[in-house]
């Protein structure tokens, strides 16, 4: 159990990490320590959000339930489940709220078939004391409400959303406080399918959602260090996971910043094809064989919608919508613009050939088949990086400059060449494999010289005339590139630590004054993945301790949930970024997987061993 905190606020806004994330495989929320909703996009991930308080207090929209004179709280989830508690005191007593989406009768989690029930349950008992709770549901826009028997119909004009509103308690509405004595609920169902509610009560509902959740939990895997944390990180990955198809989305929410009152501010509501490889390789290891076929079949089946891959598409496998910004909205802490869609789609990256066959590489290694069409494409892709890499890029980091060769991008393409000649030596499949083989052990020599600069004593950003330093170039090991212990490799470690710590195991990406990425030198936080994989480069080079002790020093960095942003303040340790962050759940899991390994004497196996031997 957490322990009981004041509720702070800055420009009136709660801290990033002091919220939870409950959902259902289709859509998410999130709920403060003050137990409002701050954002929640239904019916899906991608939809215009009908609650957005997060990114601005006044305009926003919320669904607060709202105990007068809140003193402290503190907030849990109900063991290996996405059900969240959160406890408030006040001056007259003490609320206990569970929130929870509803899943299907009987849904199994572990399949990719429709869960989500539509329907939200927010259930206020009062365990100490008596307490006055305010009811507020306030979409964004406003929305035409009517009364229908016990419900309350709400037609969200902005959202394209009806949604139906009913309570425990005669007489309440969309906007009324409700005294309560101890031992007493205010029980608040909202739904926003078509069809009834499968269950009769809510308490059902919550019964068998939590059955469904513990059930699905078991099939994590413990032997890893703090599993109680890889757990929570499986679980707030199913909670990121379209399970009608198994996209895996970056984050539930849009523009959060990287910098308080900076404009590095982006929609992360998509799918990155780019995150694939990573997540199902982490998946498999910690028995979710199921989430990461999944997620290797959307993204095979994403890419090969348009001539050209993308790096990022929606749930559908479709291209987001075109970015644009929403000026109704003055950002979290006025942190503006808001963003909604993410130009990113429409970049030239050339690391997506890459991520594309190391995906089709794990597909195919765990059992999966290609049919001649799909093989063609996949052998095009190869063909394609061959040549890609010569050309300027806009890199992992998406820059919004015109690009430049960045070594990563040519690294990827080095990838795509290797499986590519590994897939059709295995697999006697059509295709040059040995010069597939060459050539991609040409791209490695290539970056291993024209990349290393002597004055920095270091692999650096791109294979031009540059020196800046990028930590993206950690992930090489991971990626069969360079190994963790070559000396070059070694030495890169070394220098990105140095040049781009910025204390206590946090790392920046790059340095905006030295790489610019058309953003006018904005500041930034540290990056969590990049330290993760940190710890997968020192374990590769043997200093298993050292990487021990910062993944320790990482993991207590989840906020009281266990949940994990995109990026840290070093300066006070607060969350920036969209949140929770998938890939840094990733680096958890993937982290704690090689050091497991180590610590039973086996080799790390930074990425997937199958078929390198």
């Amino acid at each position: 159990m957490t322990l009981w905190q004041p509720l702070t606020r800055r420009e009136s806004y709660l801290p990033i990490e002091d919220h939870g994330l409950i959902g259902d495989g289709r859509c998410c929320a999130l709920v403060g320590r003050d137990a409002e909703i701050s954002f929640m996009c239904v019916p899906r991930f991608d939809q215009e959000p009908l609650f957005c308080s997060l990114l601005d207090r006044r305009h926003g929209g919320g669904f607060r339930l709202s105990p007068q004179g809140v003193r402290q709280s503190r907030q849990r989830y109900v063991d290996d489940t996405a059900v969240l508690v959160t406890e408030l005191r006040t001056d007259t007593g003490v609320v206990e709220i569970t929130d929870a989406f509803l899943l299907r009768v009987g849904a199994r989690l572990e399949e990719d078939a429709p869960a989500a029930a539509g329907e939200l349950v927010r259930r206020a008992r009062v365990t100490h004391g008596e307490v006055t709770v305010h009811l507020q549901l306030e979409p964004r826009g406003g929305a035409h409400v009517r009364r229908r028997g016990e419900e309350w119909l709400l037609d969200c004009g902005r959202q394209g959303v009806a949604l139906r509103l009913s309570t425990s308690r005669s007489g309440t509405s969309p906007d009324c406080k409700v005294t309560l004595p101890a031992g007493e609920e205010l029980v608040v169902r909202l739904c926003w399918d078509d069809s009834p509610s499968p269950y009769p009560t809510a308490e059902a509902g919550l019964e068998a959602t939590l059955r469904a959740w513990e059930r699905w939990a078991s099939l994590v895997v413990a032997d890893v260090p703090r599993p109680d944390l890889v757990r929570r990180s499986a679980l707030t990955l199913k909670l990121l996971d379209y399970v009608e198809n198994g996209a895996i989305i970056a984050a539930p929410t849009s523009s959060l910043p990287e910098h308080i009152g900076g404009s590095r501010n982006w929609d992360y509501r998509y799918a990155w094809i780019r995150d694939a490889a990573f997540t199902v390789f982490a998946l498999r290891r910690i028995g979710l064989p199921s989430e990461a076929g999944g997620f290797l079949d959307w993204a095979l089946t994403a890419a090969r919608h348009n001539h050209q891959p993308r790096v990022l598409y929606d749930v559908d496998g479709n291209l987001p919508p075109p970015e644009a910004v929403d000026e109704g909205l003055e950002g979290y802490r006025g942190s503006a613009p808001v963003r909604w869609g993410n130009a990113a789609a429409e970049q030239t990256q050339h690391d997506v050939y890459g991520e594309i066959l190391d995906c089709a590489f794990q597909w195919a290694a765990t059992g999966g088949t290609f049919d001649d069409q799909l093989w063609k494409w996949l052998a095009g892709l190869a063909e394609r990086a061959a040549h890609a890499w010569r050309t300027p890029d806009h890199g992992i980091w998406e820059v919004r400059t015109s690009g430049r060769p960045f070594t990563y991008s040519a690294a990827m393409c080095q990838v795509a060449l290797d499986r590519a000649a590994r897939l059709a030596d295995r697999l006697k499949l059509p295709g040059d494999a040995e010069r597939w083989a060459r050539q991609a052990d040409h791209l490695t020599e290539r970056i291993l010289h024209h990349a290393w600069d002597d004055r920095v004593g270091a692999l650096t950003e791109d294979l031009g005339d540059g020196s800046a330093l990028d930590a993206s170039l950690l992930a090489l090991p991971l990626r069969r590139v360079v190994p963790a212990d070559h000396p070059k490799m070694a030495a890169t470690c070394r220098a990105i630590t140095e040049q781009l710590g910025a204390g206590d195991g946090l790392l920046y990406r790059y340095l905006p004054e030295r790489s610019p990425d058309g953003l006018h030198q904005q500041q930034e936080g540290a990056f969590l993945l990049c330290s993760f994989w940190l710890v997968d480069n020192l374990m590769g080079q043997g200093h298993v301790e050292r990487a021990g002790e910062l993944f320790e020093s990482l993991c207590s960095r989840t906020n009281h949930l266990g949940l994990l942003p995109e990026q840290i303040d070093p300066s006070d340790g607060t969350f920036l970024g969209n949140f929770p962050q998938a890939i840094s759940h990733v680096g958890l899991v993937s982290s704690a997987v090689a050091l497991a390994r180590a610590a039973r004497g086996a080799h790390p196996e930074l990425s997937t061993g199958a078929w390198f031997t």
